[in-house]
């Protein structure tokens, strides 16, 4: 083909002239197709991310604060004679019964004591008989009658000390429960006073109390808002795992007074514990219902993120770009916080890609529903 250019002539070859038609061809239909691609919604390159739509709710009000299990009977076992502990009779860690034997002190000089006592105790018994005879027959004075009885029941108590000693060489449990380990092992002199004494602990744990302290803000919180008004408010539990305990508790003890070193009122509860899930000292989470929040908000705890100026999510605006949302938080509920101020209602909360999302950028959001709450523990009657 030939065309003609300013006065000059331009030869295209066949080759050339198809290429240039090509390249015509296809900016017409980019022209063409590209306002329509831009009009169907989110930006080419939105990162795509799940949202929830936040609606107010009302929800348990509670104090969650730390406490410390300890059991509801912590009993010392301890050794009420003096001698040299030969045996160790029950494995550390178990389960003991009343009067089930635990350590072995030995016997031997009590023996004696005892064999001693039994040999005068049958003497002063036989003297004092003799001299009441005489007494009767008016051959003895009434002094020494009345001499030989008080010798005679004093033998009679010192025996019964000897045989009382001796049970007391077999140390026993005092109370069912749990053992402790052994505070003295074989070998060991032991004595009635003191902390050598002192052999080991028994802890009944079912059911076990948990102690904790409350702040002077926290204890306005409670439904009576007095220090000394009676608490009638369910007590839930939080493992170290985070997982809540499967047995509702209820509280048994509360201060009048306030701690001055700690400024705190001291609590506690009981929970029953058949499973020994809760050991003595153990530090646990302690939650206590004292009303209802209304108007709150739900948002997935993976949501939320936490800086030095407090707490905050992502948010999507009607041209679903992000925006940073500063919140007023509560308490954990489940998987969820509890958001006490900051968001309204319908508000998109973003639930995933956290990491990836920058102030400004443009998200192509898909609802997603809130994720449910674990059942609730069961309440002890």
């Amino acid at each position: 083909m030939i065309k003609a250019v300013a006065g000059e002539t331009i030869v295209l070859h066949r080759s050339s002239y198809v290429g240039l038609l090509r390249k015509i061809l296809t900016s017409v239909c980019l022209l063409v197709v590209t306002p329509v691609v831009l009009s169907q919604g989110a930006p080419a390159g939105a990162l795509p991310v799940s949202v929830i739509e936040v609606r107010p709710t009302s929800v348990p009000s509670m104090i969650e604060v730390t406490g410390q299990a300890e059991g509801a009977k912590e009993t010392e076992v301890r050794a009420r004679v003096n001698g040299i502990l030969l045996q160790r009779l029950f494995v550390e860690g178990s389960t003991v019964k009343a009067g089930q034997p635990l350590f072995q002190i030995d016997p031997v000089p009590f023996q004696n004591a005892l064999d001693e006592a039994q040999a005068r105790a049958k003497q002063t018994e036989r003297e004092a008989a003799r001299l009441k005879k005489l007494f009767s027959q008016q051959a003895v004075s009434r002094k020494e009658f009345d001499d030989a009885t008080s010798l005679n029941e004093i033998a009679q108590a010192t025996l019964k000390t000897a045989k009382l000693n001796l049970a007391w060489t077999t140390v026993t449990a005092p109370v069912d429960g749990v053992s402790g380990r052994a505070l003295r092992s074989e070998g060991h002199l032991i004595t009635s006073t003191g902390d050598a004494g002192w052999l080991t602990s028994i802890y009944q744990v079912d059911p076990i109390w948990v102690r904790f302290g409350l702040s002077g803000a926290d204890a306005a919180r409670l439904p009576a808002g007095r220090a000394d008004a009676p608490i009638d408010a369910p007590v839930q539990l939080l493992l170290g795992n985070g997982q809540a305990y499967d047995q509702m508790g209820k509280l048994n003890f509360r201060s009048v007074f306030i701690d001055p070193k700690l400024g705190t009122q001291q609590l506690r509860a009981e929970f029953p514990n058949p499973q020994r899930k809760i050991l003595p000292g153990q530090f646990l989470r302690v939650k206590i219902t004292t009303g209802t929040l209304d108007n709150v908000f739900l948002v997935p705890q993976r949501a939320v993120i936490q800086n030095e100026r407090g707490y905050m999510v992502w948010t999507v605006g009607s041209d679903n770009k992000v925006i940073p949302t500063p919140l007023k938080m509560g308490n954990w509920l489940g998987q969820n916080w509890v958001v006490l101020s900051g968001l309204k209602p319908g508000d998109r909360v973003v639930v995933d890609q956290i990491i990836k999302i920058r102030p400004g950028a443009s998200v192509n959001p898909k609802v997603v529903p809130l994720e449910t709450q674990p059942q609730a523990p069961k309440e002890t009657r």
